[in-house]
């Protein structure tokens, strides 16, 4: 039996650019036409290929926190809480405020202008956020001793507020706060460093 007809394009850049396009635009502000434009694809194919808008904006999320968006891995990895928190924040800046891709966070810019009939987009990007604050809570819980946060520290509490502010950063970042002052905003947040619950 002969063999398919090769295709036409090619899935990884296209994924590229359905990322960029998304990361620019928002979920909300991107249309079809757009998507099909910056992939260089037609309509069905990119529902062949890839599903619907929804399908496609989650494929490109997941691309995203693989590459870009990966700094939670990385401080997930460092061997101190402090160590984690500089690396989450300062590897955040480079992502948000990286030279060679759109400024802003893909999962911010779209959490902030999802329109209240997407409720599954909406979930989904609630789920990631959620999901972002449990695994820095777990990891900063699980140091030991100094490498830890000071005792009495609530670690729910601390991940939220390095979530939060990466937020922030990431719209601060998007109406153009240059990178190099809002790494001072990270050092800033880091010289506020916990301490010990009286």
């Amino acid at each position: 039996m002969p063999g398919g007809r090769p295709r036409g394009y090619d899935p990884e850049r296209a994924l590229d650019a359905a990322m960029l396009t998304f990361w620019t635009q928002g979920y909300e502000g991107t249309a079809l036409s757009d998507l099909t434009a910056a992939m260089g694809m037609s309509a069905p194919s990119v529902y062949a290929a890839f599903g619907d808008k929804e399908t496609l904006f989650r494929k490109a999320v997941e691309r995203y926190m693989a590459g870009p968006g990966s700094y939670l891995g990385a401080a997930l990895e460092e061997p101190s809480a402090q160590a984690l928190a500089h690396t989450f924040l300062h590897r955040a800046v480079e992502a948000v405020a990286g030279e060679d891709t759109p400024p802003g966070c893909l999962v911010v810019h779209s959490a902030l202008a999802v329109n209240p009939r997407s409720a599954s987009v909406r979930a989904y990007l609630t789920g990631l956020r959620e999901d972002g604050v449990t695994v820095l809570a777990d990891r900063l819980d699980s140091f030991p001793g100094t490498a830890g946060l000071p005792p009495g520290t609530d670690s729910r509490a601390f991940a939220r507020l390095l979530v939060s502010v990466v937020q922030g950063l990431a719209v601060q970042a998007a109406s153009g706060v240059p990178r190099a002052a809002l790494h001072t905003v990270a050092d800033q947040l880091l010289a506020c460093w916990p301490r010990r619950a009286q």
